[in-house]
C-alpha cells in the first residue's frame, strides 16, 4: 500500500520548475480545477506528480489504452526516488490547437543507488479536448 502524496502549499514553487508557484502553475491540473492546455503542460503536471506521488493524476493523464496498473504504479513510486529537476529539452506540436506533440525531457533524481537522470521523448495525444501521456522512449 503506498504512502498517501502530500502536495506542495499553493505559494511553495512548483517542482516542475517553470518558476511559478504550485498554485499557478500544476496544482490547478492535479486537483482538476484546470486541464493541461498543452502537452508540455501535461509532461510538467506528470513531472509533478511523480514528484509529490500523486497516483490520482498519473493514472488519469496516461491514456486508457497505455495505463499501468494502479498497484503497478503505487509500487514503483515506492523505490525511495526523490525527483529533483526536471529541463524540457524539445517540444514538437502539442499546442492548444493540436491532437498530437511530443516532448523531449530529462529528468534528475536521486536513489538509494545514487543520481539518476531519464533522458525520454515522450508522445501525447489530445482527445476530446484533454490532453494524455501515450508513452516514452528512453
Amino acid at each position: 500500500m503506498s504512502t498517501p502524496h502530500t502536495p506542495p502549499s499553493d505559494d511553495t514553487r512548483c517542482p516542475c520548475g517553470r518558476g511559478d508557484t504550485f498554485g499557478a502553475c500544476c496544482g490547478p491540473v492535479l486537483r482538476q480545477e484546470r486541464r493541461a492546455a498543452t502537452a508540455e503542460a501535461l509532461m510538467r503536471s506528470r513531472y509533478t506528480a511523480f514528484a509529490v506521488r500523486d497516483v490520482d493524476h498519473l493514472l488519469r493523464s496516461w491514456h486508457p489504452r497505455e495505463r499501468p496498473d494502479r498497484d503497478e504504479l503505487e509500487d514503483s513510486l515506492e523505490d525511495g526516488t526523490r525527483w529533483l529537476h526536471l529541463s524540457i529539452q524539445k517540444t514538437t506540436a502539442g499546442g492548444p490547437f493540436d491532437d498530437t506533440g511530443t516532448v523531449e525531457f530529462t529528468a534528475v533524481a536521486r536513489s538509494p543507488q545514487g543520481r539518476q537522470e531519464q533522458h525520454e521523448m515522450s508522445r501525447f495525444v489530445r482527445e476530446d479536448g484533454v490532453w494524455y501521456f501515450v508513452d516514452g522512449e528512453l
